[in-house]
């Protein structure tokens, strides 16, 4: 145990983690040079794509020290996106130490701290490293001076390295052994594992992911997860290198893999603890919860025949994407669907992408909202997920709305800018502190409703890109909160209702009708769309029909015989317009959600 090492890697969004661990699978010849490609640990197409990483992933290195003796490292390169916070909690508690990574062209930024926390609260020893040296615009002192303000740290414990060139790999690798602390454990115990993360394989099952804290794993042992109580044989255990490597014994304080044939993705909490059937531990490692989902959208088929296509995908997803929660639902518009949760908006996204890429699924989401709390006038208590669960304004009590607390990260230009399109949010601002006479933060509580479309964009673009914004929940508060419903000719659109905050139905109604009528074909009939509240019209615009020339015909003549012709077509109009039924293409649907308020 004196020579394992398990950390992982933390830092905001795009401040090169996966280049630095390429560089560090580089050094330790983890992986040959002919197979090297940048970001080596992200094995989704969409990961090098966007250039973010989506899963945790883990590895082992081999170290030989420059003191002789043979090092095994376990790493875990996090992503760095708010969105994906959970699977850096779950890195973070499967180890002793942690790589923090600051940009030295960008500074400290909001994920970087949110991270930090994360990590001091499960006491990891913390490894400052400065990123990215070798640029032209890196401010190495100015950006020093933050980490030293922000961990306490000397000068000389900040490690200077580039993912690119590879400069200070060796004094990152040193610092590892010297400053990282050997995982404690008794190996003569009895076995407790803790699982931080699972991926499904079509051909072997679920493949657990695990920390050993006490005792030891074999080949073929009989094995209990503690939480769900279920038990299992060890058919396979092994090691993590770029492809899983099998071995008789995984020993206390290692990471590693088991393959026990699990088919179903329920059977496996990211969380639970491993232990042998026969002589168990008294009992599971405390510390994890389930991931609670914070925007939720409706997913359904274009077609209602490929509905159970798409609930297969979705179970396959949710093997590799434990954050996903779905469950069925119908709507009168759009036929049988689910009723997803999300850890937020980029989620939504990278769900949506992965159905389309890896199933072939084509799907139309509905508006995405947030969950709500709601008390009935004979004092039930309501979990609001969709705009249909709202009980009608008479039976209603009260709605409480979720709200976070924001942090953001900018320079002191962008100061009056940030608060207006944070108060146009319903923000409260709670902190504003100087990190340093260049970098301003401030803290807002906000409804988790405003954030969840558009702020990140409008945040971004307002201030040049110069902020930086990481979320958490705080709790929920009591707020008017209404019913919106779009019509289409007197019918209720349900897929297009949303919940909105009183002071912005008005706005948002108008916004809406504006934006189909745009969107939504003519036909040959008046289309009259409207936004309303219970049974008060906010809004309405009006397609007007195709028409036919029926005059065309008439050359010149009695114009009683033209008037006859037009009156006829006006009857026939009316009378398709009571039995016609509207279209809403999907584009429609799409291009609705990308609404901003």
């Amino acid at each position: 145990m004196e020579l394992i090492r398990n950390f992982c890697v933390i830092a905001h969004i795009d401040h090169g983690k996966s280049t630095l661990s390429d560089r560090l699978l580089e050094f330790t010849k983890t992986i040959a040079d002919r197979d090297m490609q940048a970001q080596a640990l992200d094995d989704m197409d969409l990961e090098r794509e966007r250039g973010i990483t989506i899963k945790a992933h883990a590895i082992q290195l081999n170290y030989e020290h420059t003191n002789g003796k043979k090092y095994i490292f376990n790493l875990i390169d996090t992503p760095g996106h708010v969105d994906f916070s959970y699977e850096v909690s779950r890195s973070i508690a499967a180890c002793e130490g942690a790589l923090l990574l600051v940009d030295a062209t960008q500074g400290i930024q909001a994920q970087t701290i949110s991270n930090l926390y994360l990590a001091i609260e499960h006491n990891l020893e913390i490894i400052p490293v400065l990123n990215k040296i070798d640029m032209e615009s890196a401010m190495i002192d100015e950006v020093s001076e933050q980490i030293i303000v922000l961990i306490g740290c000397k000068k000389e414990d900040i490690i200077h390295a580039s993912g690119k060139t590879g400069i200070g790999v060796p004094e990152l690798m040193t610092a590892i052994v010297e400053r990282i602390p050997a995982p404690k454990g008794n190996p003569e115990g009895p076995l407790q594992a803790l699982i931080f993360d699972s991926v499904f394989n079509s051909f072997r099952g679920i493949i657990v992911y695990y920390r050993i804290l006490n005792g030891i794993l074999r080949k073929a042992d009989k094995i209990k997860f503690v939480n769900t109580g279920a038990s299992y044989e060890a058919e396979e255990v092994g090691v993590l290198k770029m492809n899983l490597m099998p071995k008789t014994q995984i020993n206390c304080g290692d990471v590693g893999y088991i393959i026990t044939g699990i088919k179903e993705a329920k059977e496996v909490k990211v969380g639970d603890t491993i232990t042998h059937l026969l002589n168990p531990c008294k009992e599971g490692i405390k510390g994890f919860e389930d991931v609670k989902p914070m925007v939720f959208a409706g997913i359904y088929p274009i077609e209602n025949e490929y509905f159970e296509d798409l609930r297969d995908s979705l179970e396959k997803l949710q093997l590799n994407d434990s954050s996903l929660v779905y469950e069925p639902e119908t709507s009168i518009a759009l036929g049988f669907g689910f009723r997803c949760g999300f850890l937020g908006m980029l989620h939504l996204e990278i769900i949506q992408e992965r159905l389309s890429r890896e199933f072939n699924q084509e799907v139309i989401t509905t508006v995405p909202n947030v969950s709500y709390k709601a008390e009935t006038t004979k004092g039930e208590l309501l979990i609001i997920n969709t705009p249909n669960d709202l009980p009608e304004p008479n039976h209603l009590e009260y709605v409480e709305e979720p709200f976070i607390r924001a942090q953001i990260i900018t320079k002191p230009d962008y100061i009056g800018t940030i608060i207006k399109l944070c108060m146009d949010k319903r923000g409260i601002l709670t902190k504003q502190n100087y990190l340093t006479t260049e970098r301003v933060e401030l803290n807002f509580d906000m409804p988790l409703a405003e954030i969840v479309f558009d702020f990140y964009d409008r945040l971004k673009s307002s201030t040049r890109g110069y902020a930086s914004f990481d979320y958490h929940p705080l709790d929920y508060r009591k707020s008017d909160i209404i019913k919106m419903d779009i019509k289409l000719n007197g019918d209720n659109v349900d897929a297009l209702s949303a919940l909105v905050h009183r002071t912005k139905a008005e706005t948002v109604g108008r916004r809406m009708c504006e934006k189909l009528k745009e969107l939504l074909p003519k036909h040959q009939f008046v289309i009259a769309i409207q936004a309303a509240i219970g049974g008060k019209v906010i809004a309405r615009e009006t397609i007007s029909a195709i028409r036919k020339d029926v005059t065309a015909k008439c050359y010149g003549g009695d114009i009683s015989r033209k008037r006859k012709l037009l009156e006829k077509q006006k009857e026939g109009k009316k009378k398709m317009r009571q039995i016609g039924s509207v279209e809403v293409p999907q584009k429609a649907f799409l291009d609705v959600l990308k609404l901003s308020d």
